[in-house]
């Protein structure tokens, strides 16, 4: 595995979970999606019974909606382990995250899987789909 490709896809992995961080009432940067995806990307949410399968545009505007009108707020997720493979010009990454802050006032904590594959392309390594499912949460007593 390349040094410099793994570094690459670190750096966008870490752009995608911070682009909806809001700590502090800092305005969320959720168009970097757009930079770190190819125009096609895919981002599909397997929680549940079935899954929901979103465009990117689709997948970004709820969730700037809501880290920027008070309903989801001191926001943000991150890696806790991962796993990449990389063959020459793809690649696929298995993270564990978990993921922070307050919903409709609410303090809560959770946590989950996402499967990452990336694509090289002429301006370097983009995301093309992204898959994820969280651990069921726990009503505390």
């Amino acid at each position: 595995m390349s040094a410099d490709v793994k570094a690459e896809l670190d750096g966008l992995m870490a752009t995608f979970l911070g682009a909806f961080a809001n700590p502090g009432g800092t305005r969320p940067n959720v168009e970097a999606i757009y930079e770190v995806f190819i125009p096609e990307g895919m981002i599909i949410k397997n929680v549940g019974a079935a899954p929901v399968i979103y465009d990117l545009h689709q997948f970004v505007e709820p969730r700037e909606k809501i880290l920027t009108d008070g309903t989801l707020t001191e926001f943000r997720e991150w890696e806790t382990s991962e796993a990449t493979e990389i063959y020459g010009s793809i690649a696929h990454r298995f993270s564990e995250y978990r993921k922070s802050g307050y919903l409709h006032g609410e303090w809560f904590e959770g946590r989950g899987m996402k499967t990452t594959q990336f694509v090289k392309t002429p301006s370097g390594w983009k995301m093309s789909s992204l898959a994820w499912d969280d651990e069921p949460t726990v009503p505390k007593d």
